[in-house]
């Protein structure tokens, strides 16, 4: 992509002729669409559409006037700028390894702007790929309070535009869930039954699991119940020991929670109540 693509979202109330005035737009910037994805919603009547546009002069000006006239939220963005993440994680270190080598090797349009942990554990991973390092404990609820002041002044400090949850293993408060709506991503290992507590994979084992799943999606207040944005499973068998299963479990949510933040960073994700609605 050229340094003059650019990538508009917009979200309102389905209505008619909508495409043809957000189209006519575009065309009046001088800009080339080269890719669009649009969607109805027949559940809330909302529409959606995701636009990659090149040549375009004076978009923005154009995206604040369709705002206006439509009533819709919109962006535009440049293609592929890295988005501003911050990463918060606890001792298990392969979903972080994963985000960090794909940002590093150009993979993952994210920046990522440092890491907090509530455990010292994965300081030298995030040193070897030079990434700041931050390590507050939080052993007690008054801890967890100074943790979270750190991720609102890094969010501040930093313009962090989007927060993931790479297997930190603590409940966010209602109010941080509340200021960070809509651009949270946590992972979680999803089985059938859903097995709570420790060693999921331990009791997964014991119960004879036919496949290992992981689920990104929006932190929310309700633990585990954020709308959707990616999910994925591999098949497992009686042969696989639980030590297995934990290592087949710990790839699937390192692919599973990367392809989230790529979907997120590139602009593909969009909320629709409580589903999400995704442009691959």
């Amino acid at each position: 992509m050229t340094s003059t693509d650019q990538v508009l979202t917009l979200q309102s109330a389905d209505q008619p002729g909508i495409v043809h005035r957000i189209t006519g737009a575009i065309v009046e910037c001088g800009g080339n669409i080269t890719e669009l994805q649009q969607f109805s919603s027949t559940d809330t009547l909302r529409f959606f559409t995701r636009i990659q546009v090149t040549g375009a002069r004076g978009l923005t000006d154009a995206a604040a006037a369709l705002a206006e006239e439509l009533d819709a939220e919109v962006s535009v963005d440049q293609v592929g700028r890295p988005m501003r993440t911050l990463i918060l994680a606890s001792k298990a270190g392969h979903c972080l390894n994963q985000l960090l080598y794909r940002q590093q090797t150009g993979q993952l349009p994210i920046e990522v702007t440092g890491v907090l942990a509530n455990h010292p554990d994965l300081a030298e991973m995030a040193g070897f790929y030079g990434v700041d390092f931050r390590h507050q404990p939080i052993p007690t609820p008054e801890d967890k309070d100074v943790f979270e002041a750190l991720v609102r002044e890094a969010v501040a400090e930093r313009d962090v535009e989007l927060v993931v949850l790479a297997r930190y293993m603590q409940i966010v408060s209602p109010q941080l869930c509340e200021e960070l709506a809509g651009r949270a991503i946590n992972i979680h290992h999803s089985f059938l039954p859903g097995f709570k507590g420790a060693n999921p994979y331990r009791q997964a084992h014991a119960r004879g699991v036919k496949v290992i799943g992981a689920t990104a999606h929006f932190v929310t207040p309700d633990l585990d119940e954020g709308p959707i944005i990616e999910q994925n499973v591999q098949p497992v068998t009686h042969q696989h020991t639980w030590q297995d299963l934990r290592s087949v479990g710990e790839d699937v949510e390192s692919r599973t929670v990367t392809e989230a933040v790529r979907l997120y960073a590139q602009h593909r994700v969009f909320l629709d109540g409580n589903r999400t609605v995704i442009f691959p």
